[in-house]
Protein backbone atom coordinates (compact mmCIF):
# COMPACT_ATOMS: atom_id res chain seq x y z
CA UNK A 1 0.00 0.00 0.00
CA UNK A 2 2.70 2.31 0.90
CA UNK A 3 4.58 1.67 -2.26
CA UNK A 4 1.63 2.14 -4.70
CA UNK A 5 0.71 5.55 -2.66
CA UNK A 6 4.77 6.41 -3.46
CA UNK A 7 4.31 5.73 -6.97
CA UNK A 8 0.94 7.74 -7.29
CA UNK A 9 2.81 10.79 -5.52
CA UNK A 10 6.23 10.29 -7.79
CA UNK A 11 5.47 9.12 -11.01
CA UNK A 12 7.84 6.59 -10.80
CA UNK A 13 7.43 3.66 -13.73
CA UNK A 14 9.94 1.46 -11.89
CA UNK A 15 8.10 1.82 -8.23
CA UNK A 16 4.80 1.11 -9.85
CA UNK A 17 5.79 -1.84 -11.44
CA UNK A 18 7.80 -2.60 -8.33
CA UNK A 19 4.35 -1.61 -6.88
CA UNK A 20 2.14 -4.23 -9.32
CA UNK A 21 5.26 -7.07 -8.87
CA UNK A 22 4.53 -7.24 -4.70
CA UNK A 23 0.84 -7.02 -5.35
CA UNK A 24 0.90 -10.13 -7.60
CA UNK A 25 3.05 -11.76 -4.84
CA UNK A 26 0.81 -10.99 -2.06
CA UNK A 27 -2.09 -12.44 -4.00
CA UNK A 28 -0.04 -15.10 -5.16
CA UNK A 29 0.09 -16.01 -1.11
CA UNK A 30 -3.31 -15.67 -0.89
CA UNK A 31 -3.98 -18.02 -3.70
CA UNK A 32 -1.18 -19.79 -2.33
CA UNK A 33 -2.79 -20.34 1.13
CA UNK A 34 -6.33 -21.34 -0.50
CA UNK A 35 -4.80 -24.26 -2.45
CA UNK A 36 -3.24 -25.55 0.33
CA UNK A 37 -6.42 -25.77 2.23
CA UNK A 38 -8.58 -27.15 -1.06
CA UNK A 39 -5.58 -29.77 -1.40
CA UNK A 40 -6.62 -31.14 2.05
CA UNK A 41 -9.79 -31.94 0.89
CA UNK A 42 -10.15 -35.82 -0.18
CA UNK A 43 -10.91 -37.14 -3.97
CA UNK A 44 -14.55 -38.22 -4.86
CA UNK A 45 -16.29 -40.02 -7.46
CA UNK A 46 -16.88 -36.80 -9.32
CA UNK A 47 -13.00 -35.01 -8.67
CA UNK A 48 -10.76 -38.36 -9.24
CA UNK A 49 -7.84 -36.15 -7.76
CA UNK A 50 -9.67 -33.96 -5.26
CA UNK A 51 -8.23 -30.33 -5.76
CA UNK A 52 -4.67 -31.53 -5.68
CA UNK A 53 -3.77 -30.00 -8.74
CA UNK A 54 -5.44 -26.28 -7.99
CA UNK A 55 -2.08 -25.21 -6.87
CA UNK A 56 -1.20 -26.01 -10.22
CA UNK A 57 -3.95 -23.69 -11.96
CA UNK A 58 -2.80 -21.22 -9.35
CA UNK A 59 0.77 -20.78 -9.97
CA UNK A 60 -0.30 -20.93 -13.76
CA UNK A 61 -3.06 -17.70 -12.88
CA UNK A 62 -0.12 -16.15 -11.43
CA UNK A 63 2.51 -16.61 -14.31
CA UNK A 64 0.06 -15.25 -16.24
CA UNK A 65 -0.23 -12.12 -14.39
CA UNK A 66 3.38 -11.95 -14.32
CA UNK A 67 3.72 -11.72 -17.85
CA UNK A 68 1.20 -9.56 -18.45
CA UNK A 69 3.11 -6.68 -15.97
CA UNK A 70 5.79 -7.41 -17.49
CA UNK A 71 4.94 -6.85 -20.71
CA UNK A 72 3.49 -3.55 -19.61
CA UNK A 73 6.92 -2.19 -18.22
CA UNK A 74 8.64 -3.14 -20.67
CA UNK A 75 6.61 -0.90 -23.16
CA UNK A 76 6.26 1.97 -21.36
CA UNK A 77 9.96 1.68 -20.13
CA UNK A 78 11.18 2.25 -23.58
CA UNK A 79 8.55 4.78 -23.81
CA UNK A 80 9.74 7.08 -21.16
CA UNK A 81 13.71 6.19 -22.16
CA UNK A 82 12.60 8.83 -25.02
CA UNK A 83 9.98 11.29 -22.90
CA UNK A 84 11.27 10.71 -19.33
CA UNK A 85 8.62 12.68 -16.95
CA UNK A 86 10.22 14.32 -13.30
CA UNK A 87 10.76 12.26 -10.75
CA UNK A 88 11.81 13.01 -7.05
CA UNK A 89 14.46 11.16 -6.05
CA UNK A 90 14.13 11.52 -2.35
CA UNK A 91 10.97 9.99 -2.35
CA UNK A 92 11.82 7.11 -4.47
CA UNK A 93 14.45 6.12 -2.50
CA UNK A 94 12.30 6.31 0.72
CA UNK A 95 9.64 4.16 -0.33
CA UNK A 96 12.16 2.03 -2.49
CA UNK A 97 13.91 1.42 0.68
CA UNK A 98 10.33 0.58 2.27
CA UNK A 99 9.72 -2.32 -0.43
CA UNK A 100 13.18 -3.62 0.45
CA UNK A 101 12.48 -3.95 3.74
CA UNK A 102 9.22 -5.63 3.09
CA UNK A 103 10.92 -8.26 0.75
CA UNK A 104 13.35 -9.40 3.06
CA UNK A 105 10.73 -10.08 5.71
CA UNK A 106 8.95 -12.31 3.74
CA UNK A 107 11.95 -14.19 1.90
CA UNK A 108 12.87 -15.07 5.44
CA UNK A 109 9.35 -15.80 6.09
CA UNK A 110 9.19 -17.94 2.65
CA UNK A 111 12.87 -19.61 2.48
CA UNK A 112 12.18 -22.73 4.44
CA UNK A 113 8.61 -23.78 3.01
CA UNK A 114 10.26 -22.90 -0.79
CA UNK A 115 10.26 -26.04 -2.42
CA UNK A 116 7.23 -27.41 -1.35
CA UNK A 117 5.31 -27.07 -4.05
CA UNK A 118 4.50 -25.12 -7.31
CA UNK A 119 2.87 -21.89 -5.37
CA UNK A 120 5.61 -22.02 -2.75
CA UNK A 121 8.38 -21.97 -5.10
CA UNK A 122 6.41 -19.19 -7.20
CA UNK A 123 5.81 -16.81 -4.30
CA UNK A 124 9.22 -17.69 -3.25
CA UNK A 125 10.90 -16.49 -6.51
CA UNK A 126 8.56 -13.44 -7.15
CA UNK A 127 9.73 -11.84 -3.59
CA UNK A 128 13.20 -12.45 -4.59
CA UNK A 129 13.24 -10.94 -7.79
CA UNK A 130 10.80 -8.50 -6.03
CA UNK A 131 13.60 -7.45 -3.62
CA UNK A 132 16.08 -6.92 -6.72
CA UNK A 133 13.36 -4.85 -7.77
CA UNK A 134 13.42 -2.77 -4.85
CA UNK A 135 17.30 -2.47 -5.23
CA UNK A 136 16.63 -1.42 -8.46
CA UNK A 137 14.73 1.45 -7.59
CA UNK A 138 17.02 2.44 -4.81
CA UNK A 139 19.82 2.64 -7.24
CA UNK A 140 17.83 4.52 -9.53
CA UNK A 141 16.95 7.05 -6.84
CA UNK A 142 20.45 7.75 -6.28
CA UNK A 143 21.69 7.71 -9.55
CA UNK A 144 18.68 10.70 -10.10
CA UNK A 145 20.00 12.68 -7.02
CA UNK A 146 23.42 12.38 -7.58
CA UNK A 147 23.19 13.31 -11.90
CA UNK A 148 19.82 14.30 -12.45
CA UNK A 149 19.52 11.42 -15.39
CA UNK A 150 15.89 11.01 -14.90
CA UNK A 151 15.75 8.18 -17.73
CA UNK A 152 17.36 5.89 -14.62
CA UNK A 153 13.96 5.51 -13.55
CA UNK A 154 12.63 3.45 -16.87
CA UNK A 155 16.30 1.96 -16.80
CA UNK A 156 15.20 0.28 -14.29
CA UNK A 157 11.24 -0.37 -14.65
CA UNK A 158 13.28 -2.40 -17.55
CA UNK A 159 15.27 -4.13 -15.44
CA UNK A 160 12.54 -5.00 -12.87
CA UNK A 161 10.94 -6.40 -16.22
CA UNK A 162 13.88 -8.28 -17.21
CA UNK A 163 13.83 -9.92 -13.96
CA UNK A 164 9.79 -10.86 -14.47
CA UNK A 165 9.42 -12.04 -18.00
CA UNK A 166 11.59 -15.21 -18.19
CA UNK A 167 10.55 -16.18 -14.94
CA UNK A 168 7.17 -15.88 -15.51
CA UNK A 169 7.87 -17.90 -18.86
CA UNK A 170 9.55 -20.42 -17.00
CA UNK A 171 6.90 -21.02 -14.65
CA UNK A 172 3.92 -20.98 -17.25
CA UNK A 173 5.54 -23.86 -19.30
CA UNK A 174 6.66 -25.81 -15.68
CA UNK A 175 2.30 -25.72 -14.80
CA UNK A 176 1.29 -26.44 -18.31
CA UNK A 177 2.87 -29.36 -18.41
CA UNK A 178 1.76 -30.54 -15.51
CA UNK A 179 -1.75 -29.39 -16.97
CA UNK A 180 -1.75 -30.97 -19.99
CA UNK A 181 -0.06 -34.37 -18.35
CA UNK A 182 3.24 -34.43 -20.63
CA UNK A 183 5.98 -37.46 -19.78
CA UNK A 184 7.00 -36.01 -16.30
CA UNK A 185 10.78 -34.94 -16.89
CA UNK A 186 13.14 -36.94 -16.33
CA UNK A 187 11.41 -40.46 -16.88
CA UNK A 188 12.65 -42.23 -20.18
CA UNK A 189 8.46 -44.23 -21.49
CA UNK A 190 10.24 -46.00 -23.52
CA UNK A 191 12.64 -47.85 -21.03
CA UNK A 192 9.79 -47.72 -18.79
CA UNK A 193 7.59 -49.73 -21.18
CA UNK A 194 10.07 -52.09 -21.95
CA UNK A 195 11.10 -53.06 -18.25
CA UNK A 196 6.97 -53.48 -18.05
CA UNK A 197 6.63 -55.95 -20.76
CA UNK A 198 9.34 -57.71 -19.38
CA UNK A 199 7.51 -59.12 -16.26
CA UNK A 200 5.50 -61.56 -17.12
Amino acid sequence: IVQAVGSILTGSLALLTDTAHMLTDTSGLLVALIAATLILRPPSPKRTWGFRRIEVVAALGQAALLLAVGVFTAIEGVRRLFEPPEVPSGELLIYGIIGLVANVVAISVLASSRGANFNMRAAFLEVLNDALGSVGVIVAAIVIATTGFQQADALAALFIAALIVPRAIILMRDTTRVLMEFTPKGLDLDENRRHIEELE
